[in-house]
């Protein structure tokens, strides 16, 4: 069998090779994204705006990171929470989904609407999760948003109220979702104890991930209000990004949300876009276990170029965490969650690790300059710091992605629903063939 796959393989490779050169000669815009790095224009939204450099004269002019929601600054979102000791994903959703501010009134309404919709339909988890589990739970929760569109006895309806309706039940069903899914795993693949608890009535999000993975039950406040400053963090990052993108060129052919959402959590799973914190947990390993002196800048140093030269690491050459297509002085969610992580690092006996993560992040931009003679500005972006934060809570690593995916569901709702309701047309980009016209050759002459 092996030797007849390796036979079709070669003809495979034999048949199906693109000069890359000419990309050039018929302009393709590569991961449309244009000459300059930025991405092919494909629309207007009025949803997220991530700022990192401006443009003058088509030099690109670094500048600090900004991130704003329906116009309001991330900063603002996440320091009013910490400021007044509140939860804020839900305010997040709500200013992600409706457009404006939620007030106290309108606030509560929707938490406690997300509340009472977080339990999966009856024998959901029984017929949906558990007879069929998955290695992967991001794959899990692809399937189960699927399955949840036979138990919508209005899936194929159509107006923004039913597409509303639909985002509410979805974004408040992901953590359950995602933590039995991750359970079933446990379960099956790992032959680890598992345990199904009901969800309460009246938690936030955060909290409601928390209790339900945690066999006790039980949390401090400081770690949910951590897990909920990275839930807003991750809830949104403009209508470029792959996912998104994704999400909104499903919604264009006139496809339902159940099909549009999952191929999201399809999209996200990649290791381009959703799995960099688990790269960057992989890779924060190698340096611990090749630095003797956590606190010696050199040997942090010497080690990050070995990573750049492929001589550690996984090969690639990347330090990951480091870097964004976008950002170039700073990546606004890398700093709130760098941040807001210290006073928890301490609390947990991780402080450090914590100032490891620090070296990096202060000594990477040095060595790509003095070794490799790099002079892209470069920062860290959220994933350097979200892993971190997630072993702190004690998430399995698992888990890190379908997080990620739990809190962009609001972005990926909000911008189905601007996609449905201001655009009428399928896109469709084009793609330019390049084998010439041939002649068709009867079986028997081949």
């Amino acid at each position: 069998m092996k030797d007849s796959l390796d036979i079709l393989f070669e003809q495979f490779k034999k048949h199906n090779y693109i000069d890359a050169s000419l990309n050039d000669r018929y302009n393709v815009k590569r991961g449309l994204r244009n000459s300059d790095g930025t991405g092919v224009l494909a629309g207007l939204t009025q949803i997220c705006n991530v700022h990192g450099y401006v443009l003058n004269e088509g030099d690109k002019t670094p500048a600090e990171g900004e991130l704003t929601y329906r116009g309001v600054d991330v900063r603002d979102l996440v320091q009013s929470c910490v400021d007044e000791n509140r939860y804020g994903y839900e305010e997040v959703s709500y200013l992600l989904l409706f457009g404006h501010l939620p007030n106290k009134q309108q606030l509560e309404f929707y938490r406690t609407l997300l509340s009472q919709a977080r339990a999966l339909p009856a024998d959901f988890v029984q017929d949906m999760i558990l007879k069929s589990p998955s290695r992967d739970v991001m794959n899990k929760i692809g399937r189960s948003i699927l399955s949840l569109y036979s138990y919508d006895d209005f899936a194929e309806e159509t107006g923004i109220e039913a597409e509303l309706k639909k985002a509410v039940y979805i974004i408040a069903r992901m953590p359950t979702i995602m933590v039995n899914g991750y359970m079933a795993k446990i379960g099956h693949f790992d032959n680890e104890s598992t345990y199904f608890h009901p969800v309460r009535p009246g938690e936030t999000i955060a909290q409601s991930i928390l209790s339900t993975l945690r066999i006790t039950r039980d949390y401090t406040e400081e770690e949910a209000h951590l897990l909920d400053i990275c839930l807003m963090l991750h809830a949104e990052h403009g209508g470029g990004n792959n996912s998104t993108f994704v999400c909104r060129a499903m919604t264009s052919s006139g496809t339902d949300a159940y099909a549009a959402y999952s191929a999201a959590v399809g999209s996200l799973k990649g290791f381009r876009h959703g799995g960099a914190n688990i790269k960057v947990t992989e890779m924060f390993e190698t340096v611990k276990q090749s630095v003797r002196n956590w606190e010696s800048e050199d040997e942090v140093s010497d080690v990050l170029w070995d990573i750049l030269q492929k001589k550690k690491g996984d090969g690639t050459g990347l330090i990951y965490g480091m870097g964004h297509a976008v950002y170039t002085l700073s990546d606004p969610r890398a700093v709130i969650l760098r941040d807001n992580a210290e006073k928890l690092a301490d609390a947990k006996g991780m402080r450090d690790e914590f100032e490891l993560l620090k070296k990096i992040e202060q000594l990477t931009p040095v060595v790509m300059a003095e070794r490799k003679g790099s002079s892209k500005d470069m920062c860290a972006n959220v994933d350097l710091y979200s892993g971190f934060v997630y072993r702190m809570l004690g998430i399995p690593q698992e888990l890190f992605t379908p997080l990620f995916a739990t809190a962009r569901m609001s972005g990926w709702c909000a911008h189905r629903m601007e996609e449905y309701s201001t655009c009428s047309r399928i896109m469709r980009p084009a793609y330019k063939n390049v084998v010439k016209k041939k002649t068709y050759i009867p079986i028997d002459e081949r």
